[in-house]
């Protein structure tokens, strides 16, 4: 019993101290604290009660990770998609974006002027290869295609 306690001390500890840094997802969280040698159930466990006390929270995380992604340009798909990576799915960050630049289109618009700024499309080799940029940042096609008309 008292070993029980002892590793459900250190297993919390270790969530907090990465919790305090930046906010986690479940996953991740997951992920460090069972590298450190703790059984993923006894993990889970922390976590389930670190949420319901508010301290964890996927939605707070995706919210957070997708303001920064937002800050660097980067579109919805390729955000959604690290999102997934780590852990997190069906959770809204639309209103990163709102908040920083307005709407996608604009944060679109703005990542196209600080590459290409006001240079010319020369050929229609070159707008494939800045249709191309913006679809690697994780713009929708669609999105791309309004940009260019």
């Amino acid at each position: 019993m008292h070993d029980d306690k002892e590793n459900y001390k250190a297993i919390h500890e270790a969530c907090l101290r990465y919790l305090v840094r930046r906010e986690h997802s479940r996953h991740e969280l997951l992920q460090k604290v069972s590298a450190k040698g703790f059984v993923k159930q006894e993990i889970a466990q922390v976590i389930d009660e670190l949420m319901e006390q508010g301290l964890q929270s996927d939605a707070r995380f995706a919210e957070s990770y997708a303001r920064s992604r937002v800050h660097k340009g980067f579109g919805p798909l390729h955000i959604q998609a690290e999102l997934q990576q780590r852990g997190v799915s069906n959770c809204p960050f639309d209103m990163a974006v709102e908040d920083i630049t307005g709407s996608w289109e604009e944060l679109l618009e703005q990542v196209y002027s600080k590459k290409y700024g006001n240079k010319p499309i020369v050929d229609r080799r070159e707008k494939l290869k800045r249709s191309r940029f913006l679809q690697q940042r994780g713009f929708p096609t669609e999105l791309v295609r309004r940009l260019f008309k």
